[in-house]
C-alpha cells in the first residue's frame, strides 16, 4: 500500500519534486494556462525552492507533446563549453581532472529553454509564469529537511567560494529545517527579466519574450556574468551568451508493446532508457515476478548493456557521429539481448556493441577502465516536473545544476551552469571537452504514449540512477499494472557497474544497490549470480524521486504520482 493516494482529476495535473513548485504550476493551470505555461512556472520555481540541486542559470532539458500538432518536441536546455576554452586545458594544467569552480562553466541554458517553450507552445508571459518563483525568492520559503542535509554535508565545498557562503550559509552555518531561506538577488534577477518583457509587450507577446531573453543573454545580467568570469579566471564570454539558443530537436523513440516511448537525444543519457527497454520482454518480466531475483537481475543486466553503449557512443550529436538509429534498432537489440545470461551477472561493464554492423560486441579499444575503490554519492543531482492539461498537451522537464561546486555571481544570486563536470578530458571520449561542444547530460525527461488510450510524462532526479528509476516505475505501471502512486513508491535497485557521468567518473564493477525494503533473500540470490550487493536505507532519496502524470484517455482521468523519497507532490483537479 502506498504512503499517499494517487491524485486523480479530470482537467489538469502537475507532479514535481517540491510541493511549492507544484503549487506554482497548479496556479497557472487554474488561471487558464496550458501544460507548457504550468511546466515552465514549476521548473523556474524548482530553481528557487530546491537551490541545492537546481539553479535558474543551469540546465533545463524539456520534452513536449503538442496536442495541436500531434507531435513530440525536445529542447535541450543544455549549453556548450565556451568558445575560448582550450581543449587541452584540464590535461595540461589539472592532471586530467575538471576541478570544482568557475572552469566548469558552460553557457547557462535554462532561461532560454523556458522562454523557447513559452514562445512556441505557451500562452502566458514570462512574468506571469515566473511570479511564484519571484515571490518564493523575495519573501523566502521554509527550508525542508533534505535541503538542510545536503548543504550541511557539503558545507566545506560551499566555503570554497565566498559568494556561496553569503547566500547558502546566511547565518554562518547551513540553514536548518524550518528556517526561512531568502534569495533577494535571485528575485531581482528574475524580476528584471519580467520588467524588460513588460516594457516590450506593446509590440506583442513574442517581442516581450525576446526582451526577457535579451535581458539575460545580452543585457545587464549577461554583463554581470561576463565581468565575474573575467575577474575569476573563467572563459565564458559575451559572445558565448549572445549567440546561445537551445533550439528544438527531434526526440529519439522506441516501442514497448503498443506503447511509444520518447526521450531526449544522445546529448543526454535519455536513449539509454529506450535501449534498456528494447532488451526486455513484458511477458518474460511478468513471469519472473516483480522484484524477484530473476527480474532484478534481468533489468540490471539490460541497464549495464545500455550504459556500455552510452559510454562508447553518446555525446553531442552536433559534434560527434552518434549511430542513434542503429543503437535503437530492434535487430541490434536482438543481438545484445543474447548477452544477458539468466545464471550469471556481468562482473564489470560489458563490452559495447557495434550497432552499425549489427554485432553484439565491438573490438575493445582504449585503456582499460580503472575501478575506484571508494564509493561516494553522486556529486550533483536535479529535480523534475511533469504536467498534462485539459487540451491533451504533455510537458516534462528535468532542470538541474547544484550550488556547491561553482561560485555564485553575487549581485545576481545565480551560478552559471557548472555542467562541464559531465564531460571527459580524454579527447577520444565521445563526451570530451571541446569549445562549443555540449557535455553529456544525465537529466532526461521522457514521455510514453499509447495512441488514444494513454499519455505519460515522467522523470526523476538521481544522476546515473535516473534512467534506472524511470525504467522501474514505467515497468511497475505498464507490466505489473500498479496504481501510479504505488509504482513510484515501490522499492528499487540501481547498478553502479559503469563509469559515472560526474567528474571524476567513478567506476564500481558489479556493484548493485538495493533498497532495504527488498527481501534479504533476494539480495542473497542476486549475490549468488555475481552481483556485488550493497544495501540502501529504506526510502533513500538516492534511489531517485520519480514524478509522473498518467492520462487515462479512455476514462478521461488524470493520475498523478509523486515520490515521497523527496518532498514531491502531485496536484490536480
Amino acid at each position: 500500500m502506498a504512503h499517499r493516494p494517487t491524485i486523480m482529476g479530470t482537467r489538469h495535473m502537475v507532479a514535481a519534486c517540491h510541493y511549492l513548485a507544484s503549487e506554482a504550476g497548479f496556479k497557472i493551470l487554474e488561471a487558464g494556462g496550458n501544460a507548457i505555461d504550468a511546466g515552465v512556472a514549476t521548473g523556474i520555481a524548482l530553481s528557487v525552492v530546491q537551490p541545492e540541486y537546481v539553479n535558474f542559470a543551469g540546465v533545463a532539458p524539456i520534452i513536449i507533446y503538442s496536442a495541436a500538432e500531434d507531435r513530440v518536441f525536445t529542447i535541450s536546455g543544455l549549453g556548450p563549453w565556451p568558445k575560448a576554452i582550450p581543449q587541452d586545458l584540464f590535461k595540461k594544467h589539472y592532471a586530467g581532472a575538471i576541478p570544482q569552480g568557475i572552469l566548469r562553466t558552460v553557457v547557462p541554458a535554462a532561461p532560454d529553454a523556458w522562454i523557447a517553450a513559452l514562445e512556441r507552445f505557451g500562452t502566458m508571459s514570462f512574468g506571469e509564469v515566473a511570479q511564484s518563483a519571484i515571490d518564493y525568492a523575495r519573501e523566502g520559503f521554509p527550508v525542508y529537511p533534505l535541503m538542510s542535509e545536503v548543504i550541511t554535508d557539503h558545507e566545506a565545498e560551499y566555503r570554497m567560494f565566498p559568494s556561496n557562503v553569503a547566500l547558502y550559509l546566511p547565518k554562518g552555518r547551513p540553514p536548518m529545517s524550518g528556517e526561512i531561506f531568502v534569495q533577494k538577488e535571485l528575485a531581482a534577477t528574475i524580476q528584471y527579466m519580467a520588467d524588460q518583457e513588460r516594457a516590450a509587450r506593446a509590440r506583442g507577446r513574442n517581442a516581450g519574450l525576446d526582451a526577457a531573453r535579451e535581458a539575460f543573454y545580452r543585457g545587464d545580467i549577461a554583463q554581470a556574468i561576463v565581468k565575474f568570469q573575467k575577474e575569476n579566471g573563467g572563459f565564458l564570454s559575451a559572445e558565448d551568451l549572445a549567440d546561445y539558443r537551445s533550439g528544438f530537436e527531434e526526440p529519439v523513440e522506441t516501442t514497448f508493446g503498443d506503447i511509444r516511448l520518447y526521450a531526449c537525444g544522445p546529448w543526454c543519457q535519455g536513449p539509454s532508457l529506450l535501449q534498456a527497454l528494447n532488451l526486455l520482454d513484458a511477458a518474460e518480466l511478468r513471469a519472473l515476478g516483480h522484484n524477484s531475483p530473476g527480474y532484478l537481475h534481468r533489468i540490471t543486466e539490460a541497464v549495464k548493456l545500455a550504459f556500455a553503449d552510452r559510454e562508447a557512443y553518446y555525446g553531442d550529436p552536433r559534434v560527434v557521429d552518434v549511430p542513434i538509429e542503429a543503437l535503437l534498432s530492434p535487430a541490434y537489440a536482438e543481438r545484445r539481448r543474447n548477452m544477458i545470461r539468466p545464471d550469471r551477472a556481468w562482473p564489470e561493464i560489458p563490452p559495447a556493441g557495434d550497432p552499425r554492423k549489427l554485432a553484439a560486441e565491438r573490438a575493445q579499444s582504449g585503456a582499460a577502465l580503472i575501478p575506484e575503490r571508494a564509493f561516494s554519492a553522486p556529486e550533483l543531482d536535479t529535480s523534475h516536473v511533469s504536467v498534462v492539461d485539459r487540451h491533451g498537451n504533455v510537458f516534462a522537464a528535468t532542470p538541474s545544476d547544484g550550488s556547491y561546486n561553482a561560485p555564485v555571481v553575487p549581485e545576481l544570486g545565480i551560478i552559471p551552469s557548472p555542467r562541464g563536470s559531465q564531460s571527459w578530458t580524454d579527447p577520444d571520449h565521445p563526451s570530451s571537452v571541446a569549445p562549443g561542444k555540449r557535455p553529456r547530460l544525465t537529466p532526461n525527461p521522457a514521455i510514453a504514449i499509447k495512441p488514444g488510450k494513454m499519455k505519460m510524462p515522467f522523470g526523476t532526479p538521481g544522476g546515473d540512477v535516473q534512467t534506472q528509476a524511470m525504467l522501474q516505475a514505467f515497468l511497475n505501471i505498464h507490466v505489473f499494472g500498479m496504481e501510479v502512486q504505488d509504482a513510484v513508491e515501490a522499492p528499487r535497485a540501481a547498478s553502479y557497474s559503469y563509469p559515472g557521468s560526474f567528474e571524476p567518473h567513478e567506476y564500481h564493477p558489479g556493484l548493485l544497490k538495493l533498497e532495504g525494503r527488498i527481501d534479504r533473500s533476494t539480495g542473497a540470490a542476486l549475490a549468488s549470480l555475481g552481483h556485488r550487493i550493497e544495501w540502501w536505507a529504506d526510502w533513500t532519496w538516492l534511489a531517485g524521486a520519480v514524478c509522473t502524470v498518467v492520462a487515462d484517455l479512455e476514462n478521461g482521468v488524470l493520475k498523478g504520482g509523486a515520490d515521497p523519497r523527496r518532498p514531491s507532490y502531485a496536484l490536480g483537479l
